[in-house]
């Protein structure tokens, strides 16, 4: 059974799993002819009550996918907070990880005092959009200027 933790997100093994998604993130943009910013998140941002990032773990005890939620500016709905770095190894995909991990993130984003949760993508990752839509993200306008970003998506609380 997989287990979900909270983690620093400079932990070694959270740094090493944010690492990977940075690279495949940047190869898969470069294929696209597009160059992809790497920035490694504040811890300061994902320490409850302005956030929390977790790690999921496998059955063996094997860190293979994380995520995590930060605070930001109010939006239209009230306190909103952002989903950041979801990620998984590719040889774990298609298990409902994606799910538990979004799961996690958007309960822990209430008990926050969260009334929205939002997040960006970008258009080229297609199975995280469809993951977004079936856990009831919607298509938003624009709330940051991220430079990796192409879709904005919402979720009231």
């Amino acid at each position: 059974m997989v287990k979900l933790r909270s983690s620093p997100v400079d932990a070694p093994d959270a740094h090493a799993l944010l690492a990977e998604y940075f690279q495949i993130r940047t190869e898969g943009f470069a294929v696209q002819g597009v160059s992809y910013r790497t920035t490694f998140p504040d811890p300061a941002a994902f320490v409850p009550p302005a956030g929390v990032f977790v790690v999921l773990d496998d059955d063996e005890g094997v860190a293979q996918g994380c995520g995590g939620i930060r605070l930001i500016p109010e939006g239209p709905l009230g306190t909103r907070y952002e989903l950041k770095h979801l990620y998984l190894r590719p040889s774990t995909r298609g298990r409902g990880w994606g799910r538990l991990l979004v799961e996690e993130l958007e309960r822990r984003a209430r008990e926050f005092g969260a009334a929205e949760l939002v997040l960006d993508t970008h258009h080229s990752l297609e199975a995280a959009g469809a993951l977004y839509a079936r856990t009831g993200f919607e298509a938003i306008e624009p709330y940051n200027e991220n430079p990796n970003a192409s879709r904005w998506y919402g979720k009231a609380l």
